[in-house]
């Protein structure tokens, strides 16, 4: 075992990075922060999807404290400012160990604090792949598989490293969460404005926005604006005692495990070891950190944490929109923000109790017309209009919920002590709402288009339509579900139809009213049940071709 200081990000390039014209290059810390200065940055090979967020907060918070601290608003233009910068936050280490990946134990390391007995030989636990390190959880292998990255490179354990010290939750005794999420067993999902570009516009914009809100989050949450802790693992920690939050740096980038990298015979390896406390205690605070990424629920006063559903329609237009959540500080518009359109970006691996139930991601484009109502803070009619949407899906899928629980209890309306029947009624509506998820924002009659359009109620209207036309359609396609003999299939058929066109005038009269306005002016032919072809376009809205359904 080795104790000599080995990888270092100041000087070392370590970090993998592909170009805007796609050449792969590796570069120190310093030497990144031009290029992300220089918005010449595409994207990180290395960087897993669950990763993505942890490694940005990271770029953001670290060059924030540095130009805090050097009394600077702009970036640095040269590879060595940057350099003296980030070692002016470390004075007691003046030869770098704390940027190494590799030191001394009674030394910091990069996210690693300092053992002041010196000897970890006792630490029982070994990981012997960066994967083994991260924060993912699997299922006995089945979602991802671990200790497959024997082959790594120094940069896979700094990725490692990052994420499981910035947004690890409790796993077990001895294995406490960070204090950037409502509990242990939270997490730290992130919202936040993406600029057109690469990395580095973002990178340059949330620098700007944490710099410009210092303040304000130092009298927010009583933290230190002078002499705070920045870099959570420069103190020494053994594992009984706890930081206190009125004690960091409104910038501070923590840790929660003790573990030490180490360099072996077969390459990179890391020892842990547990701990009786949280490194920062920060219980009473939920979450509420000043974390430029994280929206707070106002009425309880705690982080958000997402469940398995992720950033779904719902969730997402009230984070955009509505006022249960105070908008972090990286989603707050501002004139600055692009004029031409920009995209509200959201991420967050979701934890559960021993396991992780999945990473997700969302982006939603923002245009130019809501843009100016979100910088004036006047999103109340945007919100209404968002919440009918998402009151309207759930009504037709109730309704298509029903035709098909009809369907599967062979043409009878009384189903609702059957659990085979409303359980599989549940697996094919789960399909239709699914798909109005997906399609929420964008694309054709999505809610950017009535958002912005001149006459929204044709656009509803227009999406009435088609959501009713797309419901009929997994309607249909559950009849090779349903009974197949011959007359209960042609009752269970009819009762299921005539039960969905019910609900339909039920639910949504404008529509029912549309239809009865068409029937008035057409003649139809008499079948076993009538069929209207959708009526011509309105002069400001397309309706879709496949308007055809039973009412």
């Amino acid at each position: 075992m080795t104790t000599a200081l080995r990888y270092s990000l100041l000087d070392e390039p370590l970090i993998g990075a592909r170009l805007t014209d796609a050449h792969r290059v590796h570069l120190s810390l310093p030497a990144l922060f031009v290029a992300l200065a220089a918005d010449g940055i595409r994207d990180f090979p290395a960087l897993r999807p669950h990763q993505r967020h942890p490694w940005h907060a990271f770029l953001v918070q670290l060059a924030a404290i540095a130009l805090h601290q050097a009394g600077r608003s702009e970036p640095f233009a040269a590879e060595d400012e940057w350099k003296s910068a980030l070692l002016s936050l470390t004075p007691d280490d003046p030869d770098g160990a704390a940027w190494c990946l590799i030191a001394p134990p009674e030394r910091p390391a990069l996210l690693q604090a300092p053992v002041l007995e010196g000897d970890i030989s006792a630490w029982k636990g070994r990981l012997e792949a960066p994967d083994k390190l991260d924060m993912l959880v699997t299922s006995k292998n089945h979602d991802l598989k671990v200790s497959r990255m024997k082959q790594s490179a120094p940069e896979d354990w700094l990725l490692a490293l990052l994420s499981l010290q910035t947004q690890e939750g409790i796993l077990g005794s001895g294995k406490y969460g960070i204090s950037r999420m409502n509990s242990g067993y939270g997490n730290r999902p992130s919202l936040g404005v993406m600029p057109m570009g690469g990395w580095g516009r973002r990178w340059l914009r949330d620098v700007s926005a944490l710099l410009a809100s210092r303040t304000e989050i130092v009298n927010t949450l009583e933290l230190r604006d002078q002499e705070g802790i920045a870099l959570v693992w420069l103190r020494p920690w053994n594992g009984t005692e706890s930081l206190a939050f009125a004690a960091l740096d409104p910038f501070y980038i923590e840790i929660c495990r003790r573990v030490r990298l180490i360099e072996t015979p077969d390459g990179i390896q890391c020892l842990s070891t547990g701990s009786k406390c949280a490194r920062i205690e920060a219980k009473t605070r939920n979450g509420v950190t000043g974390d430029a990424w994280m929206p707070v629920e106002t009425a309880e006063g705690k982080a958000l944490t997402i469940s398995s559903k992720g950033f779904d329609y719902k969730l997402t237009s009230e984070l955009l929109f509505g006022h249960k959540y105070r908008a972090p500080i990286a989603q707050t518009l501002t004139n600055e923000d692009g004029k031409q359109g920009i995209v509200m970006l959201a991420r967050g691996v979701t934890r559960g109790q021993g396991k992780t139930e999945g990473y997700h991601e969302r982006r939603v484009p923002i245009s130019p017309k809501v843009r100016a109502l979100m910088i004036k803070k006047s999103t109340d009619k945007l919100a209404k209009i968002a919440e009918g949407r998402v009151s309207d899906i759930s009504k037709m899928r109730k309704v298509l919920w029903k035709a098909l629980a009809t369907l599967f209890a062979n043409g009878v309306s009384a189903f609702n002590d059957n659990d085979s029947v409303t359980d599989k009624a549940s697996r094919f509506a789960k399909a239709f709402e699914q798909n109005e998820d997906a399609r929420f924002f964008e694309g054709s009659l999505g809610l950017n288009e009535e958002l912005d359009a001149e006459d929204p109620e044709a656009v509803r209207l227009a999406w009435y339509l088609d959501m009713a036309s797309r419901a009929e359609d997994i309607l249909h396609n559950a009849f090779e579900a349903g009974p197949r003999s011959g007359e209960q299939r042609y009752r269970a058929r009819a009762a299921a139809l005539g039960r969905f066109h019910g609900g339909l005038r039920k639910e949504f009269p404008t529509l029912a009213e549309y239809w009865d306005n068409e029937r008035k002016k057409r003649s139809l032919e008499s079948t076993s049940s009538a069929v209207l072809s959708a009526p011509e376009p309105s002069q400001n809205i397309s309706l879709p071709a496949q308007l055809e359904f039973n009412l």
